[in-house]
């Protein structure tokens, strides 16, 4: 497959700033930027803002999320956090007293106070599945889950250090003792091919201010259609029957809007985030998901073996996600590195004892080049 060029040109990136922190919150691109300022001027000019575009803008969000996930326009929900989204699926998924709902360990908090709360209410537990050093996390998922279990509500690879859960084995396993399945995406949908139709999840949802690369407070939740009959986590106007009829919103309906817009967030017809978001989502599919995969995972392993120089360890790409990169210090982690690297232009993150470094399109050989020439000389 043909390599990316770099994308710097498009995004408002000086040239002595050295951005490897796209799990942190990815920069908007010009196109996303210009996107949501146009959004932005709908609400300067309401007069020109007609019933009809309270619909439009987020059936085209629907449309474009549901190609990144390989999945129908229908299946998919338009949500303002991945925190919201599952609650949406804590809501929907049945718990019973003496159950088990199996999470990572170290999984990212909002991933996690939804189960605790849940678990509480409902007499169930959260099981936390730990791993050893050099492990999988697939094979101890799948030895965690069994006739008790209700939920396994996991990521596809780990917030912190990028290693991998196979969620087509873990579904599979799922659908064998009858518990459901919730996924966060946030950390790797638009940077890593995922087969909604062969993990089969009950509900998965991603943030888009990661690695979809769009704006901060909206995100997209898949509702498989066995749960598309749900309750959803708000009443609002919008998401009923009928409520493209302005002229009969007090003729009050019990029904709701097909498939999973029923569980949409209020106020979903936010042009600035709407644009902005479907703008990001083309940005990525100008390329393909595959490409961008190939491409962030020739950046990581180009550092990772120039890290491995200074006596830096990382997992292969297999063990991890290909644009996610975690180095390990064997002698520990000298006091302050991040803030140091920061002094230098150099922008990462520490997640435990290890390095996390998540570059995209727009990083070239001189951002590698720049963390690699100031770990050197840091350590």
């Amino acid at each position: 497959m043909k390599s990316i060029e770099s994308q710097r040109h498009r995004f408002a990136i000086p040239d002595d700033v050295h951005y490897l922190n796209c799990a942190y919150m990815a920069p908007l691109s010009d196109g996303v930027s210009k996107a949501m300022v146009e959004g932005a001027m709908f609400k300067c000019e309401p007069w020109k803002y007609t019933p009809g575009d309270f619909f439009t803008g987020s059936e085209r969000f629907r449309e474009r999320a549901g190609e990144l996930s390989g999945t129908q326009p229908d299946n998919i929900a338009i949500v303002p956090s991945a925190s919201y989204a599952l609650a949406i699926a804590a809501l929907n998924c049945p718990v019973e007293q003496g159950q088990c709902i199996v999470t990572l360990a170290g999984q990212f908090p909002s991933n996690v106070y939804v189960w605790r709360d849940l678990a509480a209410e409902r007499g169930a537990k959260v099981v936390t599945v730990m791993r050893d050093e050099n492990s999988c996390w697939t094979d101890a998922v799948l030895d965690a889950i069994d006739q008790d279990t209700a939920i396994a509500a996991l990521p596809h690879c780990h917030w912190a250090d990028g290693r991998l859960v196979d969620l087509e084995r873990v579904g599979a396993r799922c659908r064998e003792v009858g518990a459901a399945l919730v996924l966060d995406l946030t950390q790797s949908l638009g940077a890593m091919p995922l087969d909604l139709g062969a993990v089969r999840p009950d509900f998965a949802v991603a943030a888009c201010y990661k690695w979809l690369m769009g704006p901060y407070g909206i995100g997209h939740l898949y509702v498989d259609p066995r749960h598309h009959s749900g309750r959803p986590l708000e009443q609002n106007w919008i998401n009923r029957g009928g409520s493209e009829d302005f002229t009969r919103l007090v003729d009050y309906r019990d029904d709701y809007q097909p498939g999973a817009r029923r569980f949409d967030m209020g106020e979903r017809s936010n042009p600035p985030l709407l644009n902005g978001a479907v703008a990001a989502f083309d940005f990525l599919l100008e390329f393909g998901i595959e490409a961008v995969a190939e491409e962030l995972g020739s950046k990581t392993t180009a550092i990772a073996s120039q890290a491995a120089d200074l006596g830096l360890t990382a997992a292969p790409i297999g063990q991890r996600a290909a644009h996610f990169l975690s180095l390990g210090f064997p002698q520990g982690v000298p006091d302050g590195l991040t803030q140091r690297l920061a002094d230098r232009n150099v922008m990462v993150s520490l997640r435990g004892r290890s390095l996390r470094v998540t570059p995209h399109l727009y990083n070239d050989e001189r951002d590698a080049a720049a963390l690699i020439e100031t770990l050197r000389e840091l350590l």
